[in-house]
């Protein structure tokens, strides 16, 4: 064995001294991760980890936002997780909705929300869905659990992404990817093995500070060498099929549609709607929401910092005018936002 194959994980980091590497966490959770562990502190100069898109809220357009509140002023009550709460939309937040009189309800899941609705017959009960593959099992269970018990005063406002055609957007933005764990759990890795015929390189990382060095050594090992890769580092979660029954039940109720991404414009086939058997709990059916063009505040740059064009120290409200207290964008906002993330932990790292 060779003295380079006894190195630690460690160890590949702190004494890489190839070619200049741009690794790309697309998981936002990654991201604050690397950052509250201190992973940082270990890699040379020579490598860069950007941001990516893989935070649900943070890439959740401005006009979703809006139609939000175009229900929540109109007396439906909107449940949804916490993080939504607070995003800007082009003049407001739900937030704001909520301190003018509107019914805004955290819950924790989609069934949560379904539970309320039959507590509160008499409300009209709007769930915001919003997320990637990972959490969109849970929001499908809550939609056909409405429709079989015909719970009628409940229904969902999409706006669920996948990640497939996203990597095809990024391409060219990054030398390496660090894929989220949870979403392959659900997705498999048959995606990334084809990426590697068309160029991309990437690695499936896990989230504790073994796995996330272990799959950052991967990366800059392999991606030293130049050549395409793909290595699933988290294998004792994600596995080459997949979960082939929350596929299933995915494909059930959702289908494909053309979908919006903050800073990275309409991704073809990569947002998710429920069929038409599920018209009954489409809240944009149901309620008859008219088209809404969201603005984004023109001062934030967190569409580019969702491509990796930038760090969220770049952008000129960093700190100033946009704080976790007083968000201009999402991604300050979200718990898996780049900016939140580089806020709490690093600055201009």
């Amino acid at each position: 064995m060779s003295n380079d194959a006894k190195q630690s994980a460690a160890e590949i980091l702190t004494s890489y001294d190839g070619r200049p590497l741009r690794i790309m966490e697309v998981c936002g959770t990654h991201t604050h991760e690397i950052f509250r562990l201190g992973i940082r502190k270990l890699l040379p100069e020579q490598v860069d980890l950007i941001s990516g898109p893989g935070c649900p809220v943070c890439v959740t357009p401005v006009g979703f936002i809006d139609e939000a509140i175009w229900l929540a002023e109109r007396g439906v009550t909107i449940t949804t997780f916490g993080d939504l709460v607070r995003v800007p939309g082009t003049s407001s937040s739900l937030a704001e909705a909520r301190a003018n009189g509107a019914r805004v309800q955290v819950v924790y899941s989609p069934l949560d929300a379904v539970a309320y609705a039959v507590e509160h017959p008499e409300e009209q009960v709007v769930f915001l869905a919003v997320g990637f593959e990972t959490t969109v099992p849970a929001a499908c269970l809550a939609a056909d659990k409405a429709l079989n018990e015909k719970v009628e005063n409940f229904s969902l406002l999409t706006a669920n992404k996948t990640m497939p055609n996203a990597y095809q957007a990024l391409k060219g933005s990054a030398d390496v990817f660090l894929y989220p764990g949870h979403v392959h759990a659900i997705t498999g890795t048959a995606l990334c093995e084809e990426l590697v015929d068309e160029g991309v390189s990437g690695v499936v990382a896990g989230f504790t500070a073994r796995e996330l060095v272990t799959a950052l050594a991967v990366a800059v090992r392999k991606g030293g060498e130049g050549e395409p890769f793909f290595v699933n580092a988290y294998p004792r979660v994600v596995r080459a099929e997949g979960t082939p029954g929350a596929v299933a039940l995915i494909e059930k109720v959702m289908e494909p549609c053309d979908s919006e991404w903050r800073g990275l414009g309409v991704i073809e086939g990569s947002g998710l709607t429920l069929r038409d058997a599920y018209a009954s709990v489409d809240a944009r059916k149901v309620h008859q929401i008219p088209h809404i063009e969201g603005r984004a505040n023109a001062a934030c740059r967190c569409g580019e910092v969702l491509r990796g064009d930038c760090k969220p120290s770049d952008c000129p409200v960093f700190g100033k005018g946009c704080t976790p207290q007083h968000p201009v964008g999402a991604c300050m906002v979200s718990g898996e936002g780049a900016c939140s993330a580089y806020y709490q932990y690093g600055g201009s790292l």
